[in-house]
């Protein structure tokens, strides 16, 4: 297994013989409009890509969590190619088809393709109305022979469902979507310091790589927030902040 963070959720997974392209957001830096409702009014994404979009175009396989602009954005669409087999929650795919993409399949409970399992995991994208408004996210795990059970968590707050998640598959490996994503109103949307130190200590056997963080306005919880409380918490051995383009 191979993991390359390109830039916020946006992933390049080399697992079980397949190469998978995760969430991918490809816009050019400040091309798009602030999140509405947010602290700031600073233009996404806020920072730019970590090297030409080109050399993430040939995946084997595209995984969306969800349809969200900053998982799923018109620079994406517009550059890759139709014929790429893509996988999406349940849901989601009269939206994807719409878009021109030809060879998609939902994932509601588990799927397989080639030696690779993958089981889709719930989440809560925030809490009250606002989770509400924010609709249906998933996570995945990935099982494979010879390869260590990844766990993607989507775009959650710590909750019931990820502890169910942990519980069923005790991952080696959990890519946390953090960022304390936010409003002006309400709780965090996504995983935010507190979320991750909890998620630590549920699950000791599990190894963290965090990401989400520092390309979307209303993205509130840095790095450098989530280094300085894992510091703190004595959790810089278990949690790898990835830097744009770096690979664990």
């Amino acid at each position: 297994m191979k993991i390359q963070l390109i830039r916020h959720a946006t992933l390049w997974l080399e697992y079980g013989g397949l190469t998978f392209l995760i969430d991918p957001m490809l816009s050019e830096q400040g091309a798009n409009p602030p999140i509405i409702n947010s602290e700031n009014d600073r233009r996404n994404p806020l920072v730019s890509l970590p090297g030409p979009a080109e050399q993430w175009l040939q995946p084997d396989v595209l995984l969306l969590t969800h349809l969200h602009a900053d998982h799923w954005d018109t620079a994406a669409i517009s550059m890759l190619s139709r014929d790429i087999p893509l996988l999406c929650q349940d849901g989601d795919q009269a939206q994807i088809a719409a878009q021109g993409f030809e060879h998609i399949t939902e994932i509601n409970h588990k799927h397989k393709i080639s030696n690779i399992t993958l089981t889709r995991t719930k989440g809560q994208h925030g809490t009250g109305e606002i989770g509400k408004r924010m609709g249906q996210v998933s996570g995945f795990i990935f099982q494979a022979e010879n390869e260590p059970t990844l766990y993607l968590t989507g775009d959650t707050i710590w909750c019931d469902e990820v502890k169910q998640a942990l519980d069923d598959n005790h991952p080696e490996l959990t890519i946390i979507n953090a960022g304390g994503a936010r409003f002006l109103t309400g709780g965090p949307i996504t995983m935010d310091e507190q979320d991750v130190v909890e998620l630590c200590s549920y699950a000791p056997y599990t190894s963290v790589i965090a990401v989400h963080m520092d390309t979307i306005n209303h993205c509130l919880v840095t790095r450098e927030n989530l280094r300085e409380r894992l510091e703190q918490e004595a959790l810089l051995n278990r949690v790898t902040l990835l830097q744009d383009g770096e690979w664990y």
